[in-house]
């Protein structure tokens, strides 16, 4: 006797099975933590506490703006949490929320895969615009 397995969530949606929004959430959540920049903020924040400044200084290449605007969207997103200390002048400092460090995990994988599959993905790559 065969058991049947029930699709996840997601895979119901994929396949036309599931509610419609499954499918508008889960792009709504990975265009958040997929962009480069949401990517890297939470990397930084891993296992520490930092102000703007340090987050400033840890991530290369990110201007003062776009990571206003990714710390904005990731704290709307309850990714981290943004603490203000009433200084003069004020301090301000971002730690990830539970759900941020689950991410972490998540992304930290996703990194071994790349890394491990690196070598092969670059000799597909090669093949194929060679056949191009």
């Amino acid at each position: 006797m065969t058991s049947i397995v029930e699709p996840s969530a997601y895979e119901a949606a994929c396949n036309g099975r599931g509610p419609a929004d499954h499918g508008r959430v889960v792009r709504e959540v990975l265009d958040r933590v997929g962009d480069k920049w949401s990517v890297l903020v939470i990397g930084a924040l891993q296992g520490q506490r930092l102000r703007f400044t340090e987050l400033l200084h840890a991530i290369p290449g990110i201007s003062q703006r776009m990571l206003t605007l990714t710390v904005r969207q990731l704290e709307r997103d309850g990714l981290l949490t943004r603490t203000v200390h009433a200084e003069v002048p004020p301090r301000v400092e971002y730690e990830l929320t539970d759900r941020g460090r689950g991410f972490v995990e998540l992304a930290l994988a996703l990194a071994e895969w790349a890394i491990e599959h690196r070598e092969g993905i670059e000799a597909s790559r090669a093949e194929y615009d060679a056949r191009a």
